[in-house]
């Protein structure tokens, strides 16, 4: 068993109080079922030797394992992918925590599918992470697997309506103002209209970003003109065939913000028109597409989240709750990157 901070393991602990580690564990989470007398002596114990078990520690201890699901886009949206990847990396040091890790696809944009999706898993899981659809049935699938004693993280998109217990993702407001604010900045004196290019308005985090946009627009760019944004369901093809109608209805049209995902088809369309260099492009997440724009300078600037980290967060989170463990909010805190030829990582 891994040795501790006070250089004692949770066994020794329990040997010193003279109980078993079951009561151990109980007395650490203020479960109750323990005499007084007893838990005075684990505590004396473990405050004589400044104890502070790990989280490994205390899963052995209890002798269950915690099983979570990952509900997920189905399709090819690269982002997404890489916190798949980033869940699947993190196998050994969930398997240490006695937790196990299950995702699952289903189409987010349909919110009759993800909230039968999310019933399905009523009783199954001690803790989900979904990309929500802020739609009043996904809401009540939340709500329902709340009640039913699951533990509920959202996941990149929000549904703050519902009683799901945390959200793991940046401030979408903030992340759409700072791509209105780039996109003034790199267009410079010029006047026209903006192209905003979103997956579904009914995702929260695309939702949010136009407000964002738009508000720095109207208020700091009244110059500029944001057309209303066209939904191309993060599908590469569909934006590419959006992203080809906006520069053909719209000769002015001298920057455009992609919300969400498709930004191949975006690029493809901006590419064939001819327009690469000229037209301002801020999209969203650094991946190994998106750096290739950069350099090219078909893309000004990325405005990124790191998939790691969000992956890392909501397995953590979920282990507090389910551990009923404080969250330590600064460390869960997703930051919003801006990420440009210069500084690419």
């Amino acid at each position: 068993m891994e040795t501790l901070s006070g250089h004692l393991t949770l066994k020794e602990i329990a040997r010193e109080a003279g109980v078993s580690l079951a009561t151990v564990d109980r007395v650490m989470h203020d479960r109750g079922g323990v005499r007084a007398d007893t838990s005075r002596r684990v505590r004396e114990a473990i405050e004589r030797h400044d104890f502070r078990p790990s989280g490994a520690a205390a899963d052995m201890a209890r002798g269950r394992a915690s099983k979570f699901a990952f509900v997920m886009p189905a399709g090819s949206n690269i982002f997404m992918e890489m916190i798949r990847d980033q869940v699947g990396q993190m196998s050994g040091w969930l398997s240490a925590r006695r937790t196990t890790v299950e995702t699952i696809a289903t189409d987010v944009f349909n919110p009759a599918a993800l909230a039968e999706t999310l019933e399905s898993l009523v009783g199954r899981y001690d803790g989900v992470a979904v990309v929500a659809l802020d739609h009043r049935s996904v809401r009540a699938a939340v709500d329902d697997l709340v009640a039913a004693g699951t533990w509920v993280v959202t996941l990149v998109s929000d549904v703050p309506g519902s009683k799901r217990h945390h959200y793991v993702g940046i401030d979408n407001v903030a992340a759409g103002r700072t791509a209105g604010t780039l996109i003034g900045r790199f267009v410079g004196p010029r006047s026209g209209k903006i192209g905003v290019v979103a997956g579904s308005q009914s995702l929260r985090d695309h939702a949010e970003r136009i407000f964002g946009f738009n508000q720095v627009l109207s208020l700091e760019y009244p110059r500029l003109n944001a057309l209303n944004p066209v939904e191309g369901g993060d599908q590469d093809g569909v934006s590419e065939a959006i992203m080809a109608r906006l520069l053909a209805d719209h000769s002015d049209l001298i920057a455009v913000y992609n919300v969400g995902a498709g930004t191949p088809g975006v690029a493809k369309a901006i590419a064939d028109a001819g327009q690469e260099g000229r037209l301002v492009f801020v999209a969203h997440d650094l991946t190994n597409f998106t750096r290739r724009c950069l350099l090219r300078g078909v893309i000004d600037a990325v405005i990124g989240q790191d998939p790691g980290h969000e992956a890392r967060s909501a397995i953590r989170v979920l282990l507090s709750l389910v551990r009923n463990e404080p969250i330590l909010a600064e460390q869960e805190k997703i930051r919003i990157d801006i990420v440009m030829r210069d500084n690419m990582p």
